[in-house]
């Protein structure tokens, strides 16, 4: 019987399907005057049809790559590139992931996905003009979910340990690392007024698949949060409701395994295990690939699976790899608790499914509860063995089955210091050092990086000057631009601003204006640009990371960089003495507008070539919500988009927000929906004009 499960719940998820039952009149789809949508329903499943309409409206083009890989088609229409990711969800075997797990998820969040997939189907049915591939559509639910369990995997590392293996570097176990995030929460006992304070601010990318989309979720059933969400999501994944609100950052605990295999030497079908020989699962998979003029291709590969996941052969043998997220489909419906959780006690009650396989949570509410979670979805570890590295793939010894609950995981409620924060750095550091968890009292095989970065040594330093923190101080800690006075980034900087001017003429006045930098990072600073191009040279030529030991420069390397940089800005701009916004833009179609930030301050931005030797904002301060909690009443929301509401470069909204960002403004928002009535620019449903 076990063996049919997998056939049972896809027809179970059709059947599903098939019987939803959503009257698009029974939703509203309100925009705000910036294009927002806030969407009320009756029922849950409602809202997250029209909010399926609603994200369809304004970025339908990266829903459906999102829904290709899911689908395993994302080679129909990127080609090669897409064709990889297909291969990716082949040997991760996503859709059999969401067929054995399916039975695993509630019935109402059952109904609230299939609700979604209908909408989605429901616009591209309405306008198939806007469908990328032929025959992409309709979805199914097991594809909507394997695009969760892909897109999961991936934010764990997939594709890294997948690349590492197919490269033959099986030393040890790779790590996965972010550009960054922020989260802050301050308790009533460190606010100079009678609010809790919450900062909500991921550093994404921010245009594509996983870029934030805003929307406000409201139903009769008692749905109603407000924040950022994924193309392809059905709930919010960061932000508040009427009670309470959390934000996420990426962490670094261990949460992929690698395993040798140990191959029979005459069948390389077989590996070893303990006593025994077992098969290894073998599989023609068949991958369509866009080539020129539209004309599609087809190509076979083999996926290989073992008892301990799926399987890459090298030219040093058959590698197995495992993450937590391969074995709980239950993620998704625990972002929709967190959504509906009213209070403190249902907010950890849905923490307790520790299904999200990674990131952060920074929390508070407005009863003043604040907490910090170093959350992740790891399995409890024989300790015998060195889980950083690769490990023996031939013992029932390494084999995992059972996973950390939430009691296990490095937490704070309440700290007396009235703060908890992260920005990527170490679990073990999220509060003041009074308060801190101690890494002593934790599961080492869990495997948390311990190191601090520049961002939290920074945020540190400006609580230690803080007593009580008014809103106005609270906004000049989220918006500080400034590295600390002792670096931490992975290249040591001293050298830099220890070589003596006159010794280097051609260079001296570079070298001045980087030594008397004040280490600022506004658009119309002098010192920012000059450094940062300096910066990224190093890191590119020496390819360093957070989580590496520290780059220890000699004076030819720091010279050989301060060349790169006078020849860069010599040739770009003619001069030397040039303004950050001079080099690094914010832009949007035709709109193109200086902005602050760079690598690792509190205002994190990160850029790619442009042109001309200016460079453009790819990733960083992106969404940003700030809220505050009174002790009765609705929270004060406030929040930005780099760009807008919308994807689309006809509408309105596809930079109407650029202008408020640059300048560090945001928008009110409101959780009350008459209000949200009454200041609307248009309310419709969700049927085709």
């Amino acid at each position: 019987m076990k063996s049919k499960a997998p056939l049972i719940a896809i027809i179970l998820i059709v059947s599903l399907q098939v019987y939803s039952q959503i009257d698009p009149d029974n939703i509203e789809i309100i925009r705000d005057t910036y294009g927002v949508p806030h969407i009320h329903g009756t029922t849950d499943p409602e809202v997250a049809y029209g909010l399926a309409w609603a994200h369809a409206e304004d970025d339908f083009q990266t829903i459906q790559l999102t829904m290709l890989s899911g689908k395993g088609m994302l080679g129909h229409h990127l080609g090669k590139q897409g064709a990889a990711i297909d291969y990716v969800v082949k040997l991760l075997k996503c859709q059999e992931t969401v067929a054995a797990e399916w039975p695993y998820l509630s019935d109402d969040y059952k109904q609230l996905i299939i609700a979604y997939t209908d909408g989605i189907n429901a616009y591209a049915n309405s306008y198939p003009e806007k469908v990328l591939v032929k025959g992409s559509f309709p979805i199914t639910v097991e594809e909507v979910l394997s695009a969760y369990v892909l897109s999961l995997a991936v934010i764990s590392g997939a594709d890294q340990v997948i690349g590492d293996l197919v490269d033959g570097e099986v030393d040890s176990a790779p790590v996965f690392e972010s550009s960054g995030s922020n989260a802050f929460a301050l308790s009533r006992a460190k606010t100079a007024d009678d609010y809790v304070y919450l900062n909500i601010n991921s550093h994404q990318p921010l245009e594509g698949p996983s870029s934030w989309y805003e929307a406000h979720l409201i139903s009769d059933e008692g749905w109603n949060a407000m924040g950022g969400l994924f193309p392809g999501a059905a709930t919010i994944f960061h932000g508040t409701n009427a009670y309470l609100g959390w934000g996420h950052t990426v962490n670094y605990p261990d949460k992929v395994d690698v395993f040798e295999l140990e191959m029979h030497p005459e069948n390389q079908l077989k590996y070893k295990f303990d006593n025994e020989w077992k098969v290894l699962g073998k599989k023609e998979v068949t991958l369509s690939v866009k080539i020129l003029f539209g004309i599609k291709i087809k190509v076979k590969r083999d996926v290989f699976n073992s008892i301990y996941g799926p399987v890459v052969k090298n030219d040093k043998g058959y590698f197995a790899f495992d993450l937590g997220v391969l074995h709980d489909l239950r993620a998704p419906e625990q972002w929709y608790r967190m959504n509906k959780a009213t209070s403190w006690s249902a907010f950890r009650e849905a923490l307790n499914m520790v299904a999200i396989p990674g990131f952060n949570i920074v929390y508070a509410d407005k009863a003043s509860n604040i907490y910090y979670l170093g959350n992740a979805k790891i399995p409890i570890r024989n300790p015998k063995f060195d889980w950083q590295g690769t490990l023996p793939g031939n013992t029932a010894e390494t084999l995992l089955s059972k996973y950390h609950t939430l009691e296990d995981l490095p937490q704070v409620l309440n700290p007396k210091s009235g703060f908890v924060f992260n920005t990527n750095n170490s679990a073990f550091s999220c509060t003041d050092s009074l308060n801190n968890p101690d890494p002593n009292l934790y599961d080492k095989t869990m495997g948390y990086r311990v190191f601090e970065n520049n961002r939290s040594t920074r945020f540190l330093q400006l609580m230690k000057e803080q007593n009580k923190v008014s809103w106005e101080e609270f906004l000049a800690i989220k918006y500080d631009g400034q590295l600390p006075e002792e670096f931490r980034y992975p290249i040591d900087m001293n050298r830099l601003f220890q070589l003596p001017v006159g010794k280097y003429p051609q260079y001296a006045e570079l070298l001045a204006i980087i030594q008397s930098w004040d280490r600022k990072s506004g658009y119309d600073n002098i010192g920012a640009a000059q450094f940062v191009i300096l910066y990224n040279y190093l890191k590119e030529t020496y390819n360093t990371s957070y989580l590496d030991s520290v780059k220890v420069l000699t004076d030819y390397e720091v010279v050989d960089a301060l060349a790169h940089t006078y020849d860069y800005l010599k040739k770009h701009f003619k001069r030397v003495d040039i303004h950050l916004g001079d080099y690094q833009l914010l832009i949007r179609g035709d709109k193109q507008i200086p902005v602050s930030g760079i690598p690792d301050v509190i205002t994190a931005i990160y850029s790619e070539p442009f042109k001309h030797g200016r460079v453009k904002a790819v990733q960083g301060e992106s969404y940003i919500m700030l809220v505050r909690y009174p002790e009765e009443g609705l929270p004060i929301i406030e929040t930005i988009n780099a760009y807008g509401a919308s994807n689309q470069s006809d509408s309105p909204h596809y930079d109407d927000q650029m202008l408020m960002f640059v300048n560090q403004k945001r928008k009110p928002m409101t959780l009350d929906l008459e209000e949200v009535r009454g200041n609307a620019a248009r309310i419709y449903h969700p049927v085709r004009d």
